[in-house]
């Protein structure tokens, strides 16, 4: 199983992985993004939210 995981020292805490994949992503107190489920869902989603990060801090191992 790949795990999700956000670098959240690159976040910009722009939002857009929340509003893509909401049931794995949210936004933390400090206005960065952050994985609420590691273990994923939706593939399809989590795919989408990778490609759209604008600095590329979304990855799945």
């Amino acid at each position: 199983m790949k795990l999700v995981r956000i670098d959240r020292e690159e976040c910009i805490g722009c939002g857009t992985c929340v509003e893509l994949c909401p049931e794995v992503f949210a936004m933390g107190e400090d206005d960065k993004a952050e994985v609420i489920k590691e273990e994923g869902g939706d593939q399809a989603c989590i795919d989408e939210a990778i490609a759209s990060c604008p600095t590329s801090c979304i990855s799945q191992d």
